[in-house]
């Protein structure tokens, strides 16, 4: 192994069942306030990706996610949220995580140690060169991420590797590492603490950012989000309001006859200029 494998180091802390509550959590939080500096070590990574999924999502491609456990459920997360923030077909987004859906919620034996599933999986996608592939692995050694980064390069789609531990497989292999060293978890090991925020940090900002560079978010807004509860249909009236200087209750209207904010106002300054 040429490299160090941060994600088993030590602790800083030692003797964690001799703390009470609030030093514990002190200390946790203490732990915590590094990830976001470490994840601006790697915006210049991130760049490459966004600007990369932005060329290839214009002309219909996908981004997909692949990893095991804490990782996979990540990846899955995000992938779930751009429907209804952004108003986007769920297989634009998609996450995919070993051992498949029954993991999201329990632990699959041994499911992330298959080097060729990956592959298996995405390709009932129909994965192709159009799309992007990102595996994500806080250890950077998973066997069922770094099998599918392997074979989609050998395909010809663009790989990026989201992993905590600079030097690793994932990062080693992948088209784009994005590589956040977060360094030894509170919990010695246990990668579902910090090196888990950084990923969900990563997505954020991965997602959030394509979506923006693709026309769904107007201003500051969620111009595209699903109207699926009464809350979101008043943010939506809301938005149209400030965006047009009319009364809420015409905004209202004219969202329930276009069904998205940037529809309705789209139409209405169509109308307006005629």
């Amino acid at each position: 192994m040429s490299y160090k494998k941060i994600t088993e180091t030590p602790s800083n802390y030692d003797n964690l069942e001799q703390m009470d509550t609030a030093l514990l959590l002190q200390n946790i939080n203490n732990e915590d306030q590094k990830i976001a500096d470490a994840v601006a070590l790697v915006i210049p990574e991130i760049t490459k990706l966004v600007d990369a999924l932005a060329e290839r999502f214009d002309k219909g491609g996908r981004l997909f996610y692949i990893g095991a456990g804490t990782s996979g459920r990540l990846g899955i997360l995000d992938a779930s949220e751009i429907p209804p923030t952004f108003g986007m077909p769920h297989e634009r987004v998609v996450g995919i995580i070993a051992g498949g859906d029954t993991a999201i919620r329990k632990a699959v034996e041994n499911a992330e140690d298959h080097k060729e599933q990956a592959w298996l999986d995405l390709k009932k996608h129909d994965i192709n060169e159009n799309d992007v592939l990102v595996g994500i692995a806080a250890s950077g050694t998973t066997p069922y991420v770094i099998g599918g980064i392997h074979k989609a390069k050998e395909h010809g789609i663009l790989t990026a590797g989201i992993t905590n531990n600079p030097g690793s497989p994932v990062a080693e292999i992948s088209d784009i590492a994005i590589a956040v060293n977060v360094g030894p978890e509170f919990l010695t090991g246990s990668t579902r603490m910090k090196s888990g925020t950084s990923q969900k940090l990563v997505l954020n900002m991965i997602t959030t950012a394509l979506m923006i560079k693709i026309g769904r978010v107007k201003g500051n807004k969620m111009v595209n989000m699903q109207l699926s509860n009464d809350k979101l249909v008043d943010r939506g009236t809301r938005y149209i309001v400030e965006a047009l200087a009319i009364s809420y209750d015409d905004a209202a209207v004219l969202l329930k006859k276009y069904g998205s904010v940037q529809e309705a106002v789209n139409a209405y300054e169509i109308k307006k200029a005629k």
